[in-house]
C-alpha cells in the first residue's frame, strides 16, 4: 500500500478518534516528508534502517522538533501494524532524542499591564483577557461560541486535547470587557470572536496577528505569543500560593508530570530575582 493511500485511512481512523485537527494537519505534513524522502515506497517496504536514516538527516532540527517527527513515525507505524498493512511495525524500536528539562517562558506582571494599556479596542482587550484570566490554548479560544459563558459565574466550559471538557473561569475586568465587546457587535455569528471585517468565526492565526499587533504597540522586547499568555497564567497562579493539583485541572494537563514544569519555572523566577537585588 502506497503512503498516501494509508494516510488517507490513517487520517479518517484518528478522526473517529477525535484527533485534533491541529494534530492531524500536522501528521499530514510529516507523512508527506517522509514519503517524499523515501521516494514514495510501499509502506510494508519499510525497513527500521529506513526511517534511521531519515530521521539521521533531520538533525539540523530542534530536538522537540525532531520528537514531533517520530511521534508521527511511531504513530502510524503502529496504526499500520495494528491494522494488518504491515507484518512486522518498523518503527517499534525507534526511541525519541533526549530534549532536557524545558522550562516555558512566562511574563512578569508589569509585562501583562503593558500589553493591557496597549490594547486600542474592545476586540483587543476582550482577547487578551479571555487568553491570559483563563489560561486557555488559543486552539480552545477560536472553537468558543459567545451562548458558552456562564456571566453570572465567571465561567465557560472547552474541549481541550482529546477532546476532555473542563471548566474554566475570568475574572471580573476580563467579563467587563468581554461583554462591551459582545454587546457592541452588530453580527449574527455565534463565534465569541470574530473578525473585525466580514465578522465571521476568528481563526488561530487571525487571533496570533492581533496578539503580535497589540505587542509591537506595547514596545515589549519580548516574543508575545498566545501560549506564553498561558505559562504566564500558571506561573502567577503559582506564585500566589495556588496549589499545584487545582493548577493541573485549571490547564487541562492529564499528567500531573506536565504541570510540574512550571514549579521549576518559579525556581528560575527566584534566582532571576536574586541576581536582580542581590
Amino acid at each position: 500500500m502506497k503512503f498516501e493511500e494509508a494516510w488517507e485511512l490513517y487520517e479518517k481512523d484518528k478522526q473517529l478518534l477525535n484527533y485534533s485537527p491541529v494534530t492531524l494537519k500536522s501528521y499530514k505534513i510529516q507523512s508527506r516528508l517522509l514519503d517524499e524522502a523515501l521516494n514514495e515506497p510501499e509502506i510494508e517496504e519499510v525497513t527500521r534502517d529506513h526511517l534511521k536514516e531519515y530521521l539521521l538527516k533531520q538533525t539540523h532540527l530542534k530536538p522537540q522538533s525532531l520528537e514531533h517527527r517520530i511521534k508521527f513515525i511511531r504513530s502510524f507505524y503502529r496504526w499500520a501494524t495494528d491494522e494488518g498493512y504491515c507484518i512486522k511495525n518498523p518503527a517499534v524500536t525507534i526511541q525519541f532524542p533526549k530534549t532536557g528539562i524545558r522550562v516555558p517562558k512566562f511574563l512578569h506582571e508589569e509585562n501583562i499591564e503593558d500589553l493591557r494599556e496597549a490594547c486600542d479596542s474592545r476586540l483587543e482587550r476582550a482577547i487578551f483577557e479571555f487568553l491570559y484570566t483563563t489560561g486557555c490554548r488559543i486552539g480552545e479560544a477560536v472553537l468558543v461560541d459567545a451562548n458558552d459563558i456562564n456571566w453570572n459565574k465567571q465561567s465557560l466550559v472547552v474541549s481541550g486535547k482529546g477532546s476532555r471538557e473542563r471548566e474554566v473561569y475570568f475574572t471580573t475586568t476580563a467579563r467587563i470587557w468581554l461583554k462591551k465587546y459582545v454587546e457592541s457587535r452588530k453580527d449574527e455569528d455565534p463565534a465569541l470572536f470574530v473578525t473585525e471585517r466580514a465578522p465571521h468565526r476568528m481563526s488561530i492565526a487571525q487571533m496570533r496577528y492581533i496578539l503580535k499587533r497589540i505587542t509591537k504597540r506595547a514596545g515589549i522586547d519580548v516574543n508575545v505569543y498566545p501560549h506564553r499568555l498561558r505559562h504566564s497564567y500558571a506561573t502567577h497562579l503559582l506564585n500566589k500560593g495556588a496549589p499545584m493539583e487545582a493548577i493541573q485541572q485549571l490547564l487541562g494537563h492529564s499528567k500531573a508530570e506536565t504541570t510540574q514544569v512550571y514549579a521549576r519555572m518559579t525556581g528560575e523566577l527566584r534566582r532571576e530575582i536574586y541576581n536582580k537585588y542581590f
